[in-house]
């Protein structure tokens, strides 16, 4: 507070008790000239004083308490101000603190705190902030420590993850292979430039390595690089089976090309593709950049892993090769063979068909005369009369059990809206049925006959009975659908043409029409002769007659498209009689063997060659024997190495520091490695082969079982591939958040998905 507001305050004091004190003598005077009766006058106030000295006395009070005022003011103004000072430094003081605590709050704790010069062993605030401050700066080291930790291991974890899709779905081309993995390595890690070169042990005599795959910024490299064993420093790193890290790179190993030149990288990293101590490899890295220890550990580790997927696919590649090739040689052994027969086969099936079908035909014509079944039915359908053949086809013993029973008994359920049709047709008397019908009989069996049905007519018009009269062809309609349906087949199997006794060409199937690009229209106008090349007419010429008189011809035909191409057909020509014994047509049923047949004529010179190769079968058969139990027994040794890599890949991943759980496509669980016992304090025997439902937290361990592996594999599936941020509920019931990372995989048509789990809580101490 400064001297003019000093002064204003003790002026009001001043003023105040002044004002105060005219309040006395004003009082006084009042009371003193009411006592006395006086009017209020200058004159009689004068009198008062004169008769009452004591006024003058009260007079002074304004004067005494205005002095009383400027004291007491100047005083108050004095301890206002001391006050004012007092505030102003605490004041200070406050606002210090808080731009120091707001600067911690905000994260900056770096910034100094200095007392006030005197104050430091009093201020016990800022001495707790500052040890609050050292508090917050070890705790943010720490906290950037974890951070770096977490995003290495992160970082560790979520590569070998991709890497593990990479491999999984480039398990079968080594090339392919090692181009995805050091393309994708080179982006990983920020790298420059990588190769992979892989060993070539083919010829025991030229044991090599082959640059396999080069890839350097963001671009393919197609370079042929060949490194002879113990050559350099790929060489001595197979070797040693020792990684090889050097930031001091000889002038002559490697640079770094680009389009803006070429620069000598900073760091070189040359790392072993080892498993069970057997080297497949050397994987390279060049970049400008030094590499981190937590990198050199990823791609040591990664290499373990692309050295047993190489030894996997070599051994599935070489096994895969020599099952091509006993394939392959059992296959041309019998590919002739088996085409010839079957094509053999089907030719004598057709004509015991044909022979066959034309035999049951002419019993069934015999047996039409002496075949008719017989009943006879009121217009209501009730049964009046049924002769012996009725029951004996339907399967009865007496008329008593069929007289008077209405003729649905006999009907098939499925064939009464159509039968009933027709007998309410007949009923009004309309025109008769002819045609197949089925019945059913007693034991519930199909009775199929030739039926007619009739109305039989009084003398005036009016319908007494409704005739049945049947031939049974039951055993032939079964037969007829049979055959019906093999010469439909033999139909699409074989080329077919029917022939006029004057070889005229009367249709024709579509094969044939195609194979010999014929106009479906202009058929008729063609000739067997037409249809032949010039050296093969003279054969049919010869044979026709004998067609004619029933004599089956078979043989190996050389016929002409109409473009000129030459096709050969195997076929057989045989003539249909009609009811009279009298040629009604030729039918030839045949199979392109153009191909077989050039193939033939080709071989011709080479028949003596044959004739020895047909001598040699027996021993290669004999070899194919032995090559087979080889083969046998790679194929255990394979398994026995894939149960291996197997074990070591999930003992490798038992080991893992993360939580990893796989589930398969029951959604049951079949990996729960020991951190994940950990995370969720429970012992893996009680969830291994368990739905997965019962470490999934409330409410996802309430769907329906099928409905997890749906979701992952439809689009709103967003966790596959991604690190997410989830909670999930242990074993006590409590909540602890992670970092979920999803994989999937798919063999054959079944899904595996695998969880990387990092738990990210927080424990304070």
């Amino acid at each position: 507070m400064n001297d003019r507001s000093n002064k204003s305050l003790i002026s009001q004091f001043v003023l105040t008790g002044f004002f105060l004190g005219l309040i006395f003598p004003i009082i006084a005077i009042v009371i003193d000239l009411l006592t006395n009766d006086m009017a209020f006058t200058f004159g009689n106030i004068a009198r008062a004083h004169n008769n009452t000295p004591v006024l003058w006395i009260i007079n002074t009070a304004p004067f005494v308490i205005a002095a009383t005022g400027y004291f007491i003011g100047k005083r108050f103004a004095s301890k206002s101000h001391e006050i004012e000072r007092v505030a102003g430094q605490e004041k200070k003081k406050t606002e210090k603190i808080l731009s120091f605590t707001e600067k911690l709050a905000k994260g900056d704790v770096d910034i100094e705190y200095k007392p006030d010069p005197g104050e430091e062993s009093v201020d016990k605030i800022g001495q707790s902030l500052i040890q609050l401050q050292e508090y917050l700066k070890k705790s943010k080291e720490e906290e950037e420590l974890r951070k770096k930790e977490d995003y290495q291991r992160s970082w560790i974890n979520e590569g070998l993850a991709k890497f593990s899709d990479i491999v999984r779905q480039n398990n079968d081309d080594l090339q392919e292979l090692s181009y995805n993995i050091i393309s994708s390595l080179v982006d990983y890690v920020d790298a420059k430039q990588g190769g992979v070169f892989l060993i070539n042990d083919d010829n025991p005599n030229d044991k090599h390595f082959e640059l396999t795959a080069c890839y350097a910024y963001n671009r393919k490299k197609f370079l042929e690089k060949r490194i002879e064993w113990e050559e350099g420093l790929v060489g001595a790193c197979a070797l040693e089976q020792e990684t090889i890290y050097l930031l001091d790179i000889p002038e002559e190993h490697v640079t770094i090309t680009s389009g803006l030149g070429e620069t000598k990288p900073t760091a070189l990293l040359i790392v072993p593709l080892k498993v069970n101590e057997e080297i497949h490899g050397v994987m390279e890295l060049a970049s400008l950049n030094k590499f981190e220890k937590y990198q050199i550990e990823f791609i040591e580790k990664l290499a373990e892993t692309i050295a047993s997927v190489v030894s996997s696919t070599k051994i599935n590649i070489h096994t895969a090769k020599l099952l091509e090739e006993s394939q392959e040689k059992e296959k041309k052994l019998r590919e002739q063979e088996d085409e010839m027969r079957k094509n053999l086969e089907e030719l004598n099936i057709a004509k015991e068909e044909a022979a066959r079908q034309g035999e049951m035909l002419s019993n069934f014509t015999n047996a039409v005369n002496h075949t008719l079944v017989r009943a006879e039915y009121e217009t209501s359908g009730k049964l009046i009369y049924a002769n012996t053949r009725f029951l004996n086809k339907l399967g009865y013993s007496s008329n008593k059990e069929v007289e008077g029973k209405h003729i649905s008994m006999f009907i098939n359920k499925k064939d009464e809206d159509w039968f009933f049709k027709i007998w309410d047709g007949l009923a009004k008397g309309g025109k008769h049925f002819e045609g197949d019908m089925k019945h059913v009989t007693k034991q519930g069996r199909d009775f199929w006959s030739m039926a007619t049905y009739t109305c039989v007519r009084n003398p005036d018009g009016s319908i007494e009975k409704i005739l049945f009269l049947g031939i049974d062809i039951t055993e032939q309609k079964k037969q007829n659908l049979d055959y019906e349906g093999q010469i439909d087949a033999l139909d699409l199997s074989n080329l077919k043409a029917n022939f006029n006794p004057e070889s005229y060409l009367t249709g024709a199937n579509k094969k044939f029409i195609n194979i010999l690009n014929l106009d479906p229209k202009n058929l008729k106008d063609l000739t067997i002769l037409d249809l032949l090349k010039d050296d093969h007419k003279k054969s049919i010429k010869s044979a026709w007659n004998n067609i004619l008189k029933g004599i089956p011809f078979e043989s190996q035909l050389k016929f002409q498209t109409k473009t000129g191409e030459e096709k050969w057909l195997h076929g057989n020509f045989t003539a249909v009689k009609d009811m009279y014994g009298e040629v009604a047509k030729v039918i030839y049923l045949a199979t392109d063997i153009t191909e077989r047949k050039l193939m033939e004529l080709e071989n011709i010179k080479q028949t003596k060659q044959l004739r020895k190769q047909e001598e040699q079968l027996l021993k290669q058969q004999e070899q194919i024997k032995k090559q087979h139990e080889e083969f046998k027994k790679q194929t255990e040794k394979h398994i026995k190495d894939i149960e291996t890599v197997k074990e070591r890949n999930e003992k490798t991943l038992e080991g893992a520091l993360d939580a990893i759980v796989t589930i398969n496509h029951n959604e049951e669980i079949e990996l729960f490695n020991k951190a994940a016992e950990q995370l969720w304090k429970i012992n893996r025997s009680d969830v291994l082969g368990q739905n997965v439902k019962k470490i999934l937290p409330p409410p996802h361990n309430k769907v329906k079982n099928g409905e997890v592996i749906k979701f992952l594999q439809s689009p709103d599936n967003n966790l596959t591939g991604n690190r997410t941020e989830v909670n999930i509920i242990d074993y006590n019931g409590e909540e602890i958040p992670v970092l979920l990372t999803l994989s999937g995989v798919k063999v054959g048509n079944k899904y595996t998905y695998t969880a990387f789990i990092q738990n990210i809580s927080v424990e304070l101490f």
